[in-house]
């Protein structure tokens, strides 16, 4: 199988959710992948398979995926980086005489190609010439000691070099304070510029030249000599002058002397000579001095009460100017276009310190910042003005109360809130507000509870005949049948109107009957109960005739 692609990795994003990521390269096997988990903030961990990944397709051209096991699920803000990592080795060997394998040659050839693409990807990531550059040296041979606090640089001849590096100036040096390597500060003592050397937390006073902690920095520019170099000279050019003012007021008495001195006058002229030659001299000295100064006045301007807009001597500002601002006591420096403040004003400081005191709350509340997000909405913010008002916070502070806590406590356990959603709903709220109105009614039944529990137990309703709790006297009434039943200490008896009741009469004439609601002399009544085991028969006879009245007809109905 041939290697079609060039490409040896894949980049993905995570979400803390998905586990599973392709790779579109061939592999030969799982372990040649590398899996690297980038954070937010650069930092990369490479990951161990099995236990943090599985691998599958192995083998297969078009590349597979892999899988984070259990745990170790990429989170947002993290890179997945799947890259191709093939030993660089050579495992293949043939054997004189033996057979030669195609697909063992071929696996050779792949392993190569994937080997050599591996070089050639980390190659393409490194700092290099371009193909038409030039460099005589890419190497240097600076040790560790020597390259420890430097940076890497390029020479005058466009060669590689190590070399210091200039500083961030700190303003005026300070005591107990916290300085790294290559801090830039003032000793306001003696003007001197001084660069850290060493990281430290300083003590002592000033002047740094003979502070407890001198070894610790470097003089960078000596303004106390070059102000003592430049006063010297000054003198040294006023010494000269008034010395070549007195050696030619001395020349032109020996020349009115000359017939008495001449070899004087001569001894005078070579002074002369010689004291102008040193007031020149000093005069250069003087100058050269001056042009150090005003460099370096150029560069700090002093103590101003606002920021100026040329330096001392009138010219434009140069980048890199410093000066003291005496009004909000900060040190500013010259950006080339304006003026940026190198420390905070006093009451800046004074609120970074309070901000650095609270730096634990602050960052607590930083980690809320999508609930004050909410609790700023119009909503949130009109629903507080109400939480706000006098009387809303009496109730919450009765509410806050340790009593009401306790009970709402025992309101809000799982069973009482389970309980109260029962109560809560519709069909609940309509009955317990129907019950409102019969509270005579509820009241009654409950002083009676006794009878209506007894009730309860007596008269029961249901599809199939009870075969518990049961007591003689027990009514059911049974809804398949439709009919009420008693049980009488061992079985259910129905309880029903007879059907089977027969009612004939008969008459010693020929036209029997009721006259006047009465028996008609004569007449018989027979009423037939058909029990199942047999007929019981009752006759109840009319009055013979001019007899006393007979029975009612209603009573004959009525049975």
């Amino acid at each position: 199988m041939t290697v079609s692609t060039t490409i040896i990795k894949n980049s993905h994003n995570g979400n803390g959710s998905t586990t599973n990521f392709a790779y579109q390269f061939k592999i030969l096997q799982d372990s040649d992948l590398t899996v690297i988990i980038r954070s937010s903030t650069g930092t990369e961990t490479t990951k161990s398979l099995s236990t943090h990944y599985t691998v599958a397709g192995a083998g297969d051209a078009s590349g597979g995926s892999i899988t984070f096991t259990t745990g170790n699920t990429p989170a947002s803000g993290e890179t997945v980086v799947i890259r191709r990592n093939v030993p660089q080795t050579q495992a293949i060997d043939y054997i004189a005489n033996d057979p030669f394998p195609a697909e063992t040659h071929e696996e050779g050839l792949d392993r190569a190609t994937m080997v050599a693409q591996q070089v050639s990807e980390e190659a393409d990531r490194s700092i290099k010439l371009s193909r038409t550059n030039t460099m005589t040296s890419t190497e240097f041979t600076v040790g560790a000691t020597d390259r420890a606090n430097k940076i890497l640089a390029f020479d005058s001849t466009g060669e590689l070099a190590v070399t210091q590096e200039l500083g961030t100036f700190k303003g005026n040096w300070g005591a107990s304070t916290a300085y790294q390597v290559r801090d830039i500060v003032k000793d306001t003592s003696t003007n001197n510029i001084f660069i850290c050397i060493t990281a430290h937390t300083s003590s002592g006073s000033q002047p740094l030249t003979s502070n407890t902690d001198s070894a610790k920095w470097s003089l960078l520019v000596d303004a106390a000599s070059a102000t003592t170099s430049a006063s010297a000279a000054a003198t040294s050019a006023t010494a000269s002058a008034n010395s070549a003012t007195a050696s030619a007021s001395s020349a032109s008495t020996a020349s009115t002397q000359a017939s008495n001195a001449s070899t004087s006058a001569s001894t005078a002229s070579t002074q002369a000579t010689n004291s102008a030659n040193s007031a020149t001299a000093s005069a250069s000295s003087a100058t050269s001095a001056a042009a150090s100064f005003d460099s370096f006045d150029d560069r700090y301007l002093g103590a101003k009460s606002s920021a100026p807009s040329t330096d001392n001597d009138g010219d434009a500002l140069i980048d890199g100017a410093l000066y003291w601002n005496s009004t909000s006591d900060q040190m500013f420096a010259w950006d080339g276009s304006a003026w940026v403040a190198i420390k905070p004003s006093s009451s800046e400081q004074t609120n970074i310190d309070a901000v650095a005191a609270d730096a634990t709350d602050i960052g607590a509340v930083a980690g809320k910042a999508t609930e004050i997000g909410r609790l700023g909405t119009s909503d949130a913010v009109a629903d507080m003005a109400i939480l706000g008002t006098t009387d809303v916070v009496a109730d919450m502070n009765t509410l806050g109360t340790a009593d009401v806590v306790n009970d709402m406590n025992v309101l809000g356990t799982s069973a009482n809130v389970t309980a109260m959603n029962t109560l809560g709903t519709s069909a609940n709220v309509t009955a317990m507000s129907n019950c409102s109105g019969s509270i005579a009614n509820i009241n009654t039944t409950a002083t009676n509870i006794t009878d209506v529990n007894t009730f309860a137990v007596r008269y029961r309703i249901g599809s199939s005949d009870p075969t518990s709790s049961l007591d003689s006297g027990d009514l059911f009434f049974n809804t398949t049948s439709s009919v009420l039943k008693v049980y009488n200490g061992s079985a259910w008896v129905t309880i029903q109107a007879d059907t089977d009741v027969k009612v004939s009469v008969s008459s010693n004439d020929t036209t029997p009957g009721f006259l006047n609601g009465k028996l008609v002399a004569g007449t018989n009544i027979t009423l037939t109960e058909n029990n199942d085991g047999g007929n019981e028969t009752l006759t109840i006879t009319g009055a013979a005739a001019g007899a006393s009245a007979g029975f009612a007809v209603a009573m004959a109905i009525a049975l």
